[in-house]
């Protein structure tokens, strides 16, 4: 997520997205689905590895929506930042593969929250990245990070559970 949640439509993001995955059962990840074009490589034919952080925002705006909080935080001024990514490759992705991302809340204290994020292939679901996304809540107007507790908390719960 950028520095504050903004309209999808000033989003300038080319990914397809393939199809778009809603579990709903307690403590599974929600899943979105990329396929790898051609405009996603480095000059050695692998997905280049700014792209996949790419690939994990575009999973984490699928979380936000899934669980119905992107026109609250809209509504509350309230922006979810990224404070820390802690990102593992583990094998190319090439052109053509489809790739899933798994993405769910995994961890919340009084001020931050953490992402797990896992990139498989969807064909054999061998792991090509994953990472560990730090988060903290943000209100226009107030400096520093929102205590994550009442409603705040309970919506940031909600995406543990989606």
């Amino acid at each position: 997520m950028h520095a504050g949640i903004i309209p999808k439509t000033w989003i300038n993001f080319k990914v397809k997205i393939v199809k778009n995955f809603h579990t709903r059962e307690k403590n599974m990840a929600q899943a979105t689905e990329i396929k790898v074009r051609g405009y996603h490589l480095d000059l050695y034919g692998h997905v280049n590895n700014a792209r996949y952080l790419e690939f994990l925002e575009e999973a984490r705006w699928a979380l936000v929506d899934e669980s119905g909080g992107l026109e609250w935080f809209t509504r509350e001024k309230l922006a979810l930042v990224i404070s820390r990514i802690d990102i593992r490759y583990k094998r190319p992705a090439t052109m053509g593969d489809v790739l899933k991302i798994e993405t769910r809340m995994v961890h919340l204290t009084e001020k931050e929250g953490i992402i797990h994020q896992r990139i498989v292939r969807a064909d054999n679901a061998k792991l090509v990245a994953e990472a560990d996304v730090t988060i903290a809540v943000i209100h226009a107007g107030t400096p520093g990070a929102m205590p994550l507790n009442g409603e705040l908390g309970c919506r940031l719960q909600e995406m543990m559970n989606v």
